[in-house]
């Protein structure tokens, strides 16, 4: 049997907040006939806490669990994120040195340097390395710290750690074709590469509907239109609540915004959404199951980012898709926007932009026919393009192709 050392610094394990990406790889890799060592940190990124691994070392899973210790760090952009990372990627190292005799290594990046490390031994012991992209640092993090030759100078590390994985890597995924193509704007190779969407599990979305849609209470007549996720600086939720304020200004009192999940700035924009007049609710984390019922009693979806993110493909598409509901992506990815219109789940209007935002709802409000037919597709497109079950064979495939050329 096989053994593939699947590596993430963020997964969700029972009973946490978090990404099941890398978890139901495992799973899958599992169900395919190879054993699994699923590596990960000490550290639970979400929670920003050290985990209990003694009472997770009590549950079953069907893969082998090894923990990276890592120190920890309270932001997601902080100085002591950067450091923490540096010590889980020599960590990593040392665990790999003491055992990692492995046929083939799945590593994400970010973050950086822990995957160079996983990269760097693959290298030295001709292991076929596989770098899995849903995410681009130092992009991302220059667009919060932009300061001109000083972002540069502080970020240039994360650059260098990431052309050496480029360099190093045997496969690509990545979860959009922006994230896929990344290691190759600097090193023309003739290696494998599949975009591989995020995904989730459609029928475990469905059940999370079912189980939770009679707990949801809407009133007749209202319609609702609903941001599910982090709610951060990447995230333009302040003019979510400034549409908000403007559609009740002009009579529009059934329209109802619903704001899931939380972060760095829900308190001081839901303290700001106090000031104003329109019908907003925060409602603070939701468990995925419930989250999912919200999703499919919503009317419309906004994916809601500022104009200079770097994002793609991000994580919550899936899940928007599956609730079959139209969609108004801010996000200026020129993929992402491609998609939108021309799978025809949605509109693309321009980020930061209160009247813009505006028209686009009532736009959408006002046209049933439009709102099914958007409807349709958004699941349609999930359903053929999201389902991991049935998109991460693709994973599966290139990762059978590299171990037989080993």
């Amino acid at each position: 049997m096989k053994r593939i050392a699947v590596i993430t610094m963020g997964v969700k394990l029972n009973n946490e907040n978090g990404y099941t990406r890398f978890r139901f790889l495992s799973e899958f890799l599992v169900e395919k006939g190879y054993e699994v060592d699923l590596i990960t940190s000490s550290f639970q990124h979400w929670a920003k806490e050290q985990r209990d691994i003694e009472s997770i070392s009590k549950e079953k899973y069907p893969f082998r669990l090894r923990f990276i210790e890592e120190p920890g760090y309270k932001k997601n952009i902080d100085l002591r994120r950067i450091y923490s990372h540096s010590v889980a990627a020599k960590n990593l190292k040392k665990m790999l040195n003491h055992d990692g005799a492995y046929d083939l290594i799945y590593c994400e990046i970010p973050p950086n340097d822990v995957a160079l490390s996983a990269a760097e031994y693959a290298h030295e012991h001709d292991i076929p390395f596989v770098v899995d992209v849903n995410d681009l640092w130092p992009e991302a993090m220059q667009m919060v710290i932009d300061i001109p030759i000083v972002s540069h100078v502080l970020f240039y590390p994360l650059l260098r750690d990431a052309e050496k994985v480029y360099e190093l890597c045997a496969g690509v995924i990545g979860t959009s074709d922006e994230y896929t193509d990344r290691p190759f704007t600097k090193n023309v190779r003739n290696i494998p590469k599949e975009t591989v969407y995020v995904g989730n599990e459609i029928s475990v979305f469905d059940e999370g509907v079912e189980a939770n849609i009679q707990a949801i209470k809407k009133e007749s007549g209202e319609f609702w239109v609903t941001y599910a996720g982090t709610i951060g600086t990447s995230y333009d939720i302040r003019t979510m609540v400034q549409a908000a304020d403007e559609l009740k200004k002009q009579g529009y009192m059934n329209i109802y915004f619903k704001i899931l999940g939380g972060g760095p700035l829900k308190d001081e924009l839901e303290e700001y959404a106090k000031t104003l007049l329109g019908n907003v609710e925060f409602t603070g984390y939701v468990p995925y199951d419930k989250m999912a019922a919200y999703l499919r009693k919503s009317d419309i979806l906004i994916n809601s980012f500022i104009k200079k993110a770097p994002q793609s493909i991000v994580n919550k598409i899936a899940d928007y898709l599956a609730a079959g509901k139209p969609m108004i992506n801010t996000c200026s990815s020129i993929e992402f926007r491609n998609k939108v219109a021309r799978d025809g789940f949605g509109v693309n209007i321009e980020a930061e932009d209160k009247k813009l935002l505006v028209d686009a709802i009532l736009e959408i409000f006002n046209d049933e026919e439009k709102q099914k037919q958007m409807g349709y597709s958004a699941r349609k497109i999930a359903e053929e393009q999201f389902n991991r079950p049935n998109s991460y064979n693709k994973i599966v495939a290139l990762i059978e192709d590299l171990i037989k050329k080993d």
